[in-house]
């Protein structure tokens, strides 16, 4: 996921979770955000 900029990573959280993916895959890119220490700014964040 290094390859993804912080913004791209959070827009794919966002669809992700807009477009209820796979939770395992939308749980992937929770815990890049957080490796990343970045803020996803919106109520839909599974725990």
């Amino acid at each position: 996921m290094a390859m993804l900029t912080d913004e791209m990573l959070l827009d794919s959280y966002h669809m992700a979770v807009e477009l209820k993916l796979e939770r395992e895959f939308i749980t992937l890119l929770l815990a890049e955000i957080h490796k990343r220490n970045l803020d996803t700014n919106s109520g839909s964040i599974l725990h």
